[in-house]
């Protein structure tokens, strides 16, 4: 390649960077400046669809564009995913209460949508097999980038300048994104007679949405066995076998068969649906545990969860190292061996756990994640065409958010279950109620005896929700043991029917 064009790559690379960078931060920016929004527009009682809203909106959409940037192109739903991004996040600077706020955050969801479904494509078409690792890292790494910058600049700007400000700085980030991909990303997209799938997207839109919001409020805002829950998950059997039915029929499908037969495919996408729902014990009570059983604050327990994102770009960008050598799915299995050592290891961990231990823990659990999800995103998009690439990535990073949502609710459940196993035999004066245990352990009127009582509860439930990953990741591993193996100099492709 020449001098100009790996300039060009370069600048490309910095713009899909500061895409990511806009989708990342904004599922975590938002969480320190709750107390302001609330106190500003109020409805606290709705606040977590300002969390909801995002997520639902970015990930159903991600097979559709997936289809869309492979049949209008990359550059093009790029560009339009970011403008969407940027009207929603300039909106949401300006809402005047939480419903409008949740209207818009919607709304930045549906441009989130696009960058994550897009980003990674374009990276697979500009960069070779051998490149995409490295490329991979540094994608990764705004995550991990955002998980540590996004809270404290959220806590900063709510707590010195306004809360809309931590929308408003997306508006620059974002208009420097599209400015260099206008000047330097251009793509030859073959014209040919396009013709949109309107109602399979109708349909594969309706049944994602039906159960994501099945997923974000079962156990919440009504128990998993009751008349709603149930009226509604028969609700998205019956939308999903709709969208089967007419997904097959149709030889331009928003979500094809294919992609859900290809032994290939369906085992790696469930890998990540896997790691997707492991990732999601360290996120969601991690911090609880290490502020309610160690004492540790806000800030150090940020940094400990936070610690996953140092292994995890670093193991990324290596594995290309790894996996030119010994395969696709090889690689990815030593991820998931060294993920079941360090969940091994933090039920190994004397108590009380030193901090040193649980960040060394989380470094190997990202290095683990890094080596599952990089080679697998590379792994199958160098088994199809330029025309097919959006597909099959749009389903592998739905597939992991997918896996992400319902491990949320899997984990949720594994540690209500054992806190409410516990509290049957807690001492007098412990209160039942175990929705916040964070405000309860800081009541200064709490008995001593409560306190460690809960303290213990705490340790014991997160040990089980540790036992639950170790099952999961050996799932996973087995997911990948169904995969056939693929040499990284194999150029042959999947042969699919024409869309």
């Amino acid at each position: 390649m020449t001098e100009t064009g790996q300039l060009k790559r370069g600048w490309i690379l910095v713009a899909l960077m500061l895409a990511m960078a806009l989708a990342a931060m904004d599922s975590t920016i938002v969480s320190t400046a709750i107390p302001q929004i609330v106190g500003d527009l109020g409805g606290f009682n709705k606040i977590s669809w300002v969390f909801s809203i995002y997520l639902l909106a970015q990930t159903v959409t991600i097979p559709l564009y997936g289809k869309l940037s492979d049949l209008f192109g990359r550059r093009r739903i790029l560009l339009y995913g970011i403008a969407i991004f940027l009207a929603g996040s300039a909106a949401s600077a300006a809402a005047w209460d939480i419903a409008s706020l949740i209207l818009f955050r919607g709304l930045q969801g549906l441009g989130a949508g696009s960058i994550m479904a897009t980003v990674n494509t374009i990276a697979g078409d500009i960069y070779t097999v051998e490149e995409r690792a490295r490329v991979q890292g540094y994608l990764s790494s705004m995550w991990g980038i955002s998980a540590i910058v996004g809270p404290a600049l959220g806590g900063a700007l709510a707590e010195y300048a306004s809360w809309r400000w931590i929308f408003l700085i997306n508006l620059p980030i974002g208009l420097v994104a599209i400015a260099v991909l206008v000047r330097f990303f251009t793509e030859h997209v073959e014209r040919k007679d396009v013709k949109v799938d309107y109602p399979g997207a109708i349909l594969v839109t309706a049944t994602l949405s039906l159960l994501f919001i099945f997923l974000l409020e079962g156990g919440q805002s009504w128990a998993w066995a009751s008349v709603e829950s149930m009226t509604l998950l028969a609700v998205v059997l019956a939308l999903a076998y709709g969208s089967y039915r007419v997904e097959k029929r149709t030889p331009y499908a928003i979500l094809p068969i294919w992609v859900w037969k290809h032994r290939t495919l369906v085992f790696t996408n469930l890998a990540v649906a896997g790691m997707g729902l492991a990732m999601m014990g360290p996120e969601t009570f991690l911090p609880t545990f290490t502020q309610a059983y160690l004492g540790l604050g806000a800030i150090a327990s940020g940094f400990i969860l936070a610690s996953m994102s140092i292994g995890w770009p670093t193991a990324s960008a290596l594995s290309g190292w790894i996996y030119l050598r010994i395969g696709f799915r090889e690689t990815s299995m030593i991820g998931t061996a060294l993920a079941l050592s360090a969940c091994v290891g933090f039920l190994l961990i004397p108590e009380p756990q030193p901090v040193y231990l649980l960040v060394l823990d989380q470094v190997l659990l990202g290095a683990g994640f890094g080596l599952i999800s990089t080679p697998s995103i590379v792994g199958i998009q160098s088994m199809v065409g330029w025309d097919q690439r959006g597909v099959v990535t749009g389903a592998n990073v739905f597939t992991r958010n997918l896996g992400q949502s319902l491990g949320a609710a899997v984990v949720g459940a594994i540690f209500n279950t054992s806190i409410s196993h516990r509290m049957a035999q807690a001492p007098a004066g412990t209160p039942t109620s175990t929705t916040d245990m964070l405000s309860v352990m800081g009541d200064p009127g709490l008995p001593e005896a409560s306190r460690i009582f809960l303290q213990e509860a705490i340790n014991t439930a997160m040990q089980h929700i540790y036992w639950g990953l170790i099952v999961i990741v050996l799932l996973t591993w087995w997911c990948l043991y169904r995969v056939p193996h693929r040499d990284p100099g194999d150029t042959s492709l999947i042969k699919m029917p024409e869309t």
